[in-house]
């Protein structure tokens, strides 16, 4: 079992940046893969970003390709986002989701455990 809390999310201008934290419980974290997803008001959650359990594989969804940066420390149960130039459109509540599995994975369903969310706005 593994509980996720987010945190980081906030109010921003366009342009701005936010980084967003995922503390996650238990001592299995390592061999998650973690996942970040969103989903803004009226459309359906989508991936954002996902890491492998040892991080040095990343994946990325077109839309943020080149601005977010997804990471974690394993020695503190820690996945992290880094959000640079942030746009009107990046605004919706951002969550974390731990899949017990190998391989990053950008489906919802294979993602075992999810955090409450984190609301992030940006401004134009």
């Amino acid at each position: 079992q593994v509980q996720l809390v987010e945190s980081g999310g906030g109010l921003v201008q366009a342009g701005g940046s936010l980084r967003l934290s995922c503390a996650a419980s238990g001592r299995t974290f390592s061999s998650y893969v973690m996942g970040w997803f969103r989903q803004a008001p009226g459309k359906e959650r989508e991936f954002v970003a996902g890491i492998s359990w040892s991080g040095i594989k990343t994946y990325y969804a077109d839309s943020v390709k080149g601005r977010f940066a997804i990471s974690r420390d394993n020695a503190k149960n820690t996945a992290y986002l880094q959000m640079n130039s942030l746009k009107p459109e990046d605004t919706a509540v951002y969550y974390c989701a731990a899949a017990p599995r190998v391989g990053v994975s950008v489906r919802e369903y294979e993602y075992a455990y999810w955090g409450q969310g984190t609301q992030v706005t940006v401004s134009s």
